[in-house]
């Protein structure tokens, strides 16, 4: 008997000594976990005790030791009306506290023979619940911060035709709809996502990543441009079909700062890392201008335009341009007048002299 009585000492050190280690190495609050088990215990309790309100259930902090209490009521003797609620005076100073007052309240230890045995269970159960809990509430406030992002992922493999991401600590899936036509991925490679968004589910975060989304870009020259990063030079306004080309309006209020050269870089080394991995879409950077009239011509490059009229009220614009410029200027299946449309706002008309 003494054998057992130790192991079950020893089991219950353990416990305290195994919280206080996810306490520091997790960072969970070992009074959190105590008071999760204390409930849990407490229901089952209350299934073998009925719902009686007073039954508590205590786990001792230092030493582990688990005890079911009934809370009872001191009363003057001869008034107990419920004898599972209430208690005499005198019952009470003699079997529980010499200095017990009427009103106040005594403790009647009533745990179970197998308690023990139902503690170590409940106490486990909860333990590895709220370590869940508490790391999926750390994932997913760690990918929050990390939403309108670009980060790394590495490709796993394909679930009919969308792409399995593991994302360091967790995995993402990367859906046909996200996907840009024509992309194919190899198992173990190294690609770029942005997230688009990261929501908090039972599951664990559920994170939308997208390689189409026209921020992606933004977020691509916002990591290779060095003056983008320190506010030197701004990207005003971007429009993408994602897989063929976007277009890029580009501003620095320093006059002595080229924006669309800080962008392109020396020989092209910035925006060639871009369409490279953008597996060769083709990317314009203009230069951004408050006036639509110029801000449209550098949209509608690489054509030459002759002439913008804009009415800014009701944001249209006709374009006269020369007639051998006209098929560039509205682009292969109109897409460069389209693009510049959704890059200035305007509803561009291309007509030509």
């Amino acid at each position: 008997m003494a054998a057992r009585k130790k192991a079950t000492v020893n089991d219950r050190t353990e416990l305290i000594e195994a919280l206080d280690a996810i306490e520091r190495e997790k960072q969970i609050s070992k009074d959190i976990i105590i008071e999760a088990i204390e409930n849990s215990l407490l229901a089952a309790c209350k299934n073998q005790y009925g719902k009686s309100e007073n039954i508590k259930v205590s786990i001792d902090r230092e030493t582990g030791a688990v005890g079911v209490f009934a809370e009872l009521e001191v009363v003057e003797d001869g008034m107990v009306e419920d004898d599972v609620l209430q208690i005499g005076l005198t019952e009470a100073r003699l079997q529980y506290d010499e200095n017990a007052e009427i009103g106040e309240v005594v403790r009647r230890e009533v745990t179970p023979k197998n308690f023990g045995r139902i503690a170590a269970q409940k106490a486990k159960q909860v333990v590895v619940q709220k370590i869940r809990e508490e790391e999926r509430k750390f994932l997913y406030v760690q990918y929050l911060e990390k939403e309108r992002e670009v980060i790394t992922g590495v490709v796993q493999r394909y679930s009919g035709r969308n792409v399995c991401i593991h994302l360091d600590k967790l995995d993402a899936i990367l859906m046909e709809s996200e996907q840009v036509p024509g992309e194919r991925f190899k198992p173990t490679e190294h690609i770029k996502l942005y997230v688009v968004e990261v929501k908090d589910t039972p599951k664990g975060p559920r994170i939308t990543v997208s390689r189409t989304h026209p921020e992606f870009v933004k977020r691509l020259f916002e990591e290779e441009v060095t003056e983008i990063q320190d506010g030197t030079v701004e990207i005003k306004s971007i429009a993408r079909e994602a897989g063929s080309r976007t277009k890029l309006a580009v501003y620095s209020e320093n006059p002595n700062v080229d924006a669309v050269g800080a962008c392109v870089g020396l020989n092209g080394s910035r925006v060639n890392a871009i369409v490279e991995e953008l597996r060769g879409e083709k990317i314009d950077v203009i230069d951004w201008s408050e006036s639509p009239e110029i801000l449209i011509e550098n949209a509608l490059s690489p054509a030459i335009v002759t002439l913008v009229d804009a009415d800014e009220e009701d944001k249209t614009a006709r374009v006269i341009v020369p007639e051998d410029q006209l098929s560039l200027a509205i682009g292969k299946e109109g897409q460069n007048a389209r693009l510049a449309a959704k890059l200035t706002g305007y509803k561009i008309d291309i007509k030509t002299v």
